[in-house]
């Protein structure tokens, strides 16, 4: 199983919607790979339907270098889940983990992600279906609470009870997103309640989490957490997961080589454009003139116009 292969502690990068899709984990990977990837989001339900099943397995398609990494799915249909469940394996995942903790608002009134909290029955449906149709490990992301701090005492219990492989607590509410400090005050409890209820279950902190040296410090204060999830601090530094410092022009390499397999990608299926503007703060920062820089691509309608741009930068 995955979850007994690696180190401790071990790094993951957080799923995240419209970031961590095939593309961006081989930027990240390029900079250098956590212990584990996650994918974005995949609907259960749509997987479900013939309309959008499609969609959904381009989000779970998985090329050699993302491997290991565990499919991301969520919804509140159990027999979806199932349905779903059953291809995982087949697809190269190494396991699967279920979407209790997304604070999209459409996604919550959809009755999934931390809306599931408000639901720990139907929770429970959608965590034994998916383990009854597969031999893949389950595991579970979730959040303290939906609008309480407080909810942590009975829901995160609650989910050890169902011994998973692996639970991933984002250190806030659904309600907080991510507008104040991830509470890391309450990880000793956290520990505790493993240790107490399911001492075989993996037991990973998110929220907050910057980068490689952070994940160290963590460790050593709570050496019985067994992995650290890091979301938005791959925005500030794609090399996060490594002591690597990177040079302006190993960023501007790196946002090359982002458009080379956005190019490739963009090929083979629709492949918006738009979405690829959300990612240029990730090199373009923290050097001189990269503000204006980042004006001039933002006017850029093609990957080649950016390219002339970024050309042109280096040339000046």
């Amino acid at each position: 199983m995955i979850w007994n292969e690696l180190p401790k502690p071990f790094t993951i990068l957080a799923p995240m919607e419209g970031v961590t899709d095939v593309v961006f984990r081989g930027v990240v990977a390029k900079a250098g790979r956590p212990d584990l990837f996650y994918t974005e989001f995949t609907n259960v339900s749509s997987f479900a339907s013939e309309r959008g099943r499609h969609d959904a397995l381009e989000r779970l398609e998985v090329k050699p270098e993302d491997k290991p990494i565990i499919a991301q799915i969520w919804g509140k249909n159990p027999e979806h889940f199932a349905m779903l469940a059953r291809e995982l394996e087949g697809l190269g995942f190494a396991g699967l983990d279920l979407n209790f903790g997304c604070p999209d608002r459409h996604v919550n009134k959809a009755g999934g992600g931390a809306a599931m909290i408000r639901t720990p029955e139907l929770a429970s449906e959608c965590i034994k279906h998916a383990r009854e149709n597969t031999n893949l490990p389950v595991s579970v992301k979730t959040r303290l609470g939906f609008t309480y701090i407080e909810e942590y005492k009975t829901w995160i219990p609650f989910l050890l009870n169902h011994h998973l492989a692996a639970l991933t607590v984002h250190l806030r509410t659904r309600k907080e997103m991510s507008k104040v400090a991830a509470h890391y005050e309450l990880i000793p409890e956290l520990i505790k309640m493993r240790n107490e209820i399911s001492p075989e279950t993996k037991l990973i902190i998110n929220g907050d989490i910057k980068d490689k040296k952070m994940v160290k410090e963590l460790s050593e204060k709570y050496p019985e957490i067994d992995g650290f999830m890091i979301g938005r601090g791959v925005f500030a530094n794609p090399f996060c997961f490594t002591d690597h410092e990177p040079t302006k022009e190993e960023l501007l390499n790196l946002f090359y080589y982002h458009l080379d397999l956005y190019d490739e990608r963009a090929a083979k299926i629709h492949y918006p454009y738009e979405p690829l503007k959300h990612f240029f703060k990730v090199y373009i920062n923290s050097f001189d003139g990269a503000s204006d820089l980042r004006v001039k691509l933002m006017d850029c309608k093609t990957t080649a116009e950016l390219r002339q741009v970024l050309d042109d930068f280096k040339k000046a």
